[in-house]
C-alpha cells in the first residue's frame, strides 16, 4: 500500500465527511449528533485552510484519514496555540496513518511560531490517550461529565504537547501558505 501526504483541499470534503460520519453516528469520540454533510465539511476546510494545515493521507490515491489543526481558543493571548484533529478510517487503523499525518502536522505547527499543541479527547479511550502519550503528550485536565451522547455523561481529557521553547516576546504565528514550499513538502514526504 502505498501512503502519501498531502494539503486537503475543498474537493477532499465527501471523502473526509465520509470517514468522520461514523465516528459521529456511532461512538462518543466526537460530539456532534448528526454527520456533516459534504458542504459543510467544504465550509469547514475553507475555514481552516487559510491559516492552518489540514493534511489527508491516501492509500493507492484514496483518502484514509485526514488530520488538521484549528483555534484552541479564539480570544488573542491564544493565538500561538493551536488544538488537533486526527481521523482515519477504520479498515485502515494501526497502519501507522495516524503518526505519519501527526508528524507531518506538528513539524508545520511549529514553523508557523505555535508553541503549544492540545487535544481533547472522549474517554474512556485508551488508544486515543496513548497514542498522544507516545507522541509527547501530557493530560493537563480533565472536564468531568461535560458531554451527553448516546444515553451517556462523557469525561474529556485535555492532553498537551510543547511545540518549542516560549520566547518572551514572541511573533504571531504565521500561515502554513508563508512557509517555504520545499519545507512543507519535506514535512508531507516524511516516514511515519
Amino acid at each position: 500500500m502505498n501512503l502519501t501526504l498531502r494539503m486537503a483541499v475543498p474537493a477532499d470534503a465527501p471523502a473526509m465527511a465520509a470517514i468522520y460520519a461514523p465516528y459521529v453516528r456511532e461512538t462518543s469520540i466526537s460530539f456532534e449528533y448528526e454527520p456533516p454533510s459534504s458542504e459543510e465539511f467544504t465550509r469547514r476546510v475553507e475555514a481552516i485552510l487559510p491559516q492552518y494545515p489540514w493534511l489527508v493521507c491516501e492509500a493507492d490515491e484514496k483518502i484514509v484519514g485526514y488530520c488538521y489543526a484549528s483555534p484552541h481558543h479564539e480570544r488573542a493571548a491564544f493565538q500561538w496555540d493551536a488544538e488537533l484533529s486526527i481521523y482515519v478510517d477504520a479498515r485502515f487503523h494501526r497502519m501507522g496513518i495516524a503518526s505519519r499525518l501527526y508528524k507531518a502536522i506538528t513539524a508545520l505547527l511549529a514553523a508557523q511560531g505555535y508553541y503549544r499543541l492540545y487535544s481533547l479527547i472522549t474517554v474512556p479511550n485508551p488508544v486515543s490517550v496513548g497514542f498522544h502519550q507516545a507522541h509527547g503528550f501530557s493530560l493537563i485536565a480533565t472536564y468531568p461529565a461535560t458531554g451527553y451522547k448516546l444515553g451517556a455523561w462523557h469525561d474529556m481529557v485535555v492532553m498537551e504537547r510543547p511545540l518549542r521553547e516560549l520566547q518572551e516576546e514572541p511573533k504571531p504565528p504565521v500561515s502554513w501558505r508563508e512557509l517555504d514550499p520545499m519545507f512543507v513538502e519535506m514535512c508531507l514526504s516524511q516516514k511515519g
